[in-house]
């Protein structure tokens, strides 16, 4: 196994020298009309070229690449190649510079791990308003350089000109809340639903790993120019990241739901923060995302089995889609077996609960989408008990040839009168995590005929990962939940440390996850080294993607006493 990534004995810093000394900006108590729009205007619509390719009109922006061949801007978006933040990206040896006002507005001199070596002679001169809109449209910059033909060379009237560089300018230019000159911020956000040892699973080591980082950075700021701080700077893409502080805030939310948006919001008033780190809900995470989506916050690999499903969003990075995923991975298993399967449908028995219906959903969706007709649905009611005598009267009326059993660990016992009976389906699937230590509970007579969405490394095989773990985040003899918490946290960390580096010091929310986007993708991480992270098979984020693990077993429990869990699936299932 390679050795997991850290900040240097698990730091991160950035380096918090860049300001915006190039673009023009007028004061904001002063009204502010650019092409015909307000500022508030003129920034969405930028924003909206950039990201999307789409002119203020509500077309599509035109341009040409290699010289003659026409693109939509909405297939070769700025944001595609120069990333969110507009602070550009190295992927497959091909650089993509930066984009925004406070790189393009100032000569450019030569670069070292990504920072500028003021001693360098100037490779261009600064950009302004008029040769900016030349390199757009012609593909020249200042000095006269040719810029790659794959740079697209956009066709612009001088209004959506002036609203797309007006938006560049704006772009980066300033650190985001949650930043001073010694410390980020973060915060860590705890529901009340959580239970006390869970909840100290979560936050004791992430608050270890916050202490040794900061007393790491104490100690190389009293050691300053001795030989271990310079090698400590040496060592990272920023040298500033061996002295950089971090905090961490417990947002703890309390009472129904419904009333959490508003805690956060208080909580957020009274401490900006960077980013939020980690976190646990039992309910679901549905009004921290969204709080993180409406105020552009990242939220960091939050522990929960109940993450938003969205392909759009982009604040919160989840280590998986949690149930929703085994029930996906079901879906997908039964399509590529689908010729072993007998005649008869496909029934879904659902408990009327958060867990039951995101595995339904999770299975039904993709069920739907790989052409199938939607499964029969049974719903048990919250309260409503699956007697066998229940389960065989839908047996006999449906005729199922698959039933996926989408409830807690009191159903399994259940399953042991199906073995006798003349009705059994051939195969009946339940979630792990949804029955948690249930499984081992398993009855014999129903393990040949019952799979299990299992979302973890098998246990045999993540034995090796668990002695790393503690040894890193300075704990031992973690068990069962809190050693599952104990990993998470451990990767969350891992991630923070790597994105902190290479942030090169550009403290802004977009760049820690165009960062993450780019290290952990397939331009920045291999096979084997997505691999050094625990409890995942896989585990990596390219650019736009949200949810780290993709996989999920499908496994069986061998018979007798103690049980072993036996794959029927690869890791991902198509």
């Amino acid at each position: 196994m390679k050795t997991p990534i850290v900040l240097l004995a698990g730091f991160s810093s950035l380096l918090f020298s860049f300001a915006l000394n190039g673009p023009v900006r007028a004061a904001e108590d002063k009204p502010v009309v650019i092409a015909g729009v307000s500022r508030t205007e003129a920034l969405r619509l930028g924003e909206r070229m950039y990201r999307e390719g789409i002119l203020p009109s509500g077309g599509p922006m035109r341009a040409v690449v290699k010289g003659d061949i026409p693109v939509t801007g909405t297939a070769f978006t700025c944001l595609s190649c120069h990333l969110r933040s507009g602070l550009g990206s190295v992927e497959g040896g091909i650089v993509t510079p930066p984009t925004n006002g406070s790189y393009l507005y100032k000569p450019l001199r030569q670069l070292h791990k990504g920072i500028e070596i003021s001693s360098a002679p100037v490779l261009r001169p600064a950009y302004t308003d008029a040769s900016l809109a030349d390199a757009l449209r012609g593909g020249l910059d200042p000095s006269g350089r040719r810029l790659n033909e794959v740079m697209p060379r956009y066709l612009l009237q001088d209004n959506d000109m002036a609203i797309l560089i007006f938006y560049l300018k704006s772009l980066s230019s300033q650190f985001s809340p949650g930043v001073s000159d010694t410390t980020l911020r973060f915060a860590t956000v705890i529901t009340d639903d959580v239970d006390p040892a869970s909840r100290d699973a979560m936050i004791i080591p992430l608050e270890k790993f916050i202490t040794y980082k900061n007393n790491q950075a104490a100690y190389y700021e009293t050691r300053a120019g001795v030989r271990s701080a310079r090698m400590a700077e040496s060592m990272l893409l920023s040298p500033e990241t061996a002295y950089k502080r971090l905090s961490l805030a417990r947002w703890l939310l309390k009472g129904p739901p419904d009333t959490w948006r508003g805690q956060l919001e208080e909580y957020y008033r009274r401490e900006p923060v960077f980013a939020l780190l980690g976190g646990m809900a039992k309910n679901g995470w549905q009004p921290v995302h969204r709080f993180s989506e409406d105020n552009r916050i990242p939220c960091i690999l939050p522990i929960t089995d109940l993450p938003v499903i969205s392909d759009t969003d982009w604040h919160t990075l989840y280590f998986s889609k949690g149930l929703y995923q085994e029930g996906e991975g079901a879906a997908r298993y039964l399509n590529s077996i689908g010729a072993m399967v007998k005649g008869g449908p496909v029934l879904q028995l659902v408990r009327a609960s958060r867990e039951g219906r995101a595995l339904s959903a999770g299975f039904q969706e993709t069920w739907r989408g790989l052409g199938h007709q939607a499964p029969v649905t049974v719903t048990l009611r919250s309260g409503e008990t699956a007697t066998m005598d229940s389960l065989l009267k839908v047996l006999s009326g449906e005729k199922p040839s698959v039933v996926l059993l989408w409830d807690g660990p009191e159903t399994l016992a259940s399953l042991e009168a199906w073995a006798s009976s003349g009705q059994r389906p051939e195969m009946v699937f339940v979630s792990s995590s949804y029955v948690g230590k249930g499984i081992w509970t398993l009855p014999d007579e129903a393990r040949g005929f019952t799979y299990l969405t299992y979302p973890f490394r098998l246990p045999r095989d993540e034995e090796r990962y668990t002695g790393a773990v503690e040894s890193f985040m300075g704990m031992n003899k973690v068990q069962g939940d809190a050693l599952i918490i104990l990993k998470k946290v451990y990767s969350a960390v891992q991630v923070l440390s790597q994105a902190l580096m290479d942030m090169k010091g550009n403290y802004y929310r977009d760049n820690l996850l165009d960062v993450i986007g780019t290290s952990m993708g397939a331009g920045g991480m291999d096979v084997a080294q997505d691999r050094t992270y625990p409890l995942y098979e896989r585990f990596s984020l390219g650019p736009g993607q949200r949810y780290a693990s993709k996989g999920c077993y499908i496994v069986q429990l061998t018979k007798g006493p103690g049980p072993e869990l036996v794959k029927k699936s690869d890791w991902v299932i198509h």
